[in-house]
């Protein structure tokens, strides 16, 4: 009889620990958990993009930001296990929101950007200098942390330790370099050590070129991000991706090639410098005017909303690949009697109800 007030007390200790911490995030693709936030991706569009949809169970909205930026916005939502979600909107019709997406050359993954004379934003998405990213989504990161950074603060004071990301079309690629902006903050001690993650991006453009790829996976990959890409939409396939010799790793057979050729005789030598100065030229061509249309020149536009930012110096590649762990929806006979190509919406097979459909079809995913 002894025991019965010591075990009552850590009894009630344990309940009130759950109450508080709430529940934990697992590991893995969860249908039901991806399904619920696609919902709430789209209350960020109006009412037809998911009127077809049905209402989310788990979460209520708790706060949304005012655009900022080029018309970037995120919302928060939470729920009564002490979850919450990071909701990162994607492109809205207007052209503010579309320079985002078309301004896409790429900058290293560590580094600053000037937003102004006064502010400066400072991240590290990696460590390998060989990483970049999609400069126009690091741009969003840039005006949305500084929204997200103090709403975590205050749902981390409440009790809330396990936060989820998403965003679809736009707001996945954002999510891909938010989700490593906030890891890093981590483990400079910036952020606590005892939230977790999990991101949820559909629909998404690439965000960056294969080192960045690396190092994502790295951070996410036991099981704490996915990538869900539609077989039938376009937009995962962009932006284009201009691969050149100089985005292979370090040890690689073009870098001496030249040398190589030179100790090759006769003809076959000739033969095979004219066939590697083709194969070379025209894809170091091609990612400069790549950069400079779609870097300097876009630039000049967004100076048109933000005077102050900055431009900064460009990574010299636009080897974009597709990243994260990747849960491909295959859009077959029966998808496409549904939501058939159309030779007037190019978005047709890009919206939320369509992806929705699809990930419903999928059976486990180990």
């Amino acid at each position: 009889m002894r025991l019965a007030g010591p075990l009552l007390f850590l009894l009630l200790s344990i309940s009130l620990h759950l109450s508080v911490s709430g529940q934990n995030l697992k590991p893995g693709f969860d249908k039901a958990e991806c399904l619920e936030l696609l919902k709430l991706s789209a209350r960020h569009a109006d009412s037809s993009f998911y009127n077809k949809l049905p209402q989310p169970e788990n979460f209520k909205p708790n706060y949304r930001c005012q655009e900022m930026g080029l018309q970037f916005c995120w919302d928060l939502w939470t729920n009564e296990q002490h979850q919450a979600v990071i909701n990162v909107r994607g492109s809205t019709k207007d052209q503010e929101s579309w320079l985002a997406n078309f301004y896409c050359a790429m900058v290293p993954a560590k580094g600053e950007l000037r937003l102004s004379k006064t502010e400066t934003f400072s991240y590290e998405l990696s460590s390998d200098s060989k990483a970049a990213v999609h400069v126009g989504y690091l741009l969003s990161v840039a005006f949305l942390s500084k929204d997200i950074l103090p709403k975590i603060d205050s749902i981390y004071k409440k009790g809330v330790k396990n936060i989820l990301l998403a965003g679809h079309s736009q707001g996945g690629g954002v999510c891909f370099l938010l989700t490593a902006h906030l890891y890093s903050l981590q483990k400079q001690g910036k952020l606590p050590a005892d939230i977790r993650f999990k991101t949820y991006c559909t629909a998404a453009p690439k965000p960056g070129n294969l080192y960045f790829a690396y190092a994502y996976e790295t951070l996410t990959q036991e099981g704490w991000a996915y990538n869900l890409v539609s077989t039938a939409d376009w937009v995962p396939e962009v932006p284009l991706s201009v691969q050149t010799i100089h985005d292979f790793n370090t040890v690689n057979p073009f870098k001496d090639a030249k040398r190589l050729i030179k100790k090759t005789k006769g003809p076959k030598r000739l033969l095979l410098k004219h066939v590697f100065r083709q194969l070379s030229k025209h894809p170091l061509k091609a990612q400069k005017k790549y950069e400079k249309i779609l870097g300097h020149y876009l630039y000049k536009g967004i100076q048109k909303t933000l005077p102050d930012f900055e431009e900064p110096v460009y990574f010299h590649s636009s080897d974009y690949v597709r990243t994260g762990r990747t849960i491909v929806l295959q859009a077959d006979d029966a998808y496409y009697k549904i939501y058939p190509d159309s030779k007037t919406n190019v978005f047709c097979h890009h919206f939320f109800y369509q992806y929705y459909y699809l990930i419903e079809q999928l059976g486990e995913i180990k």
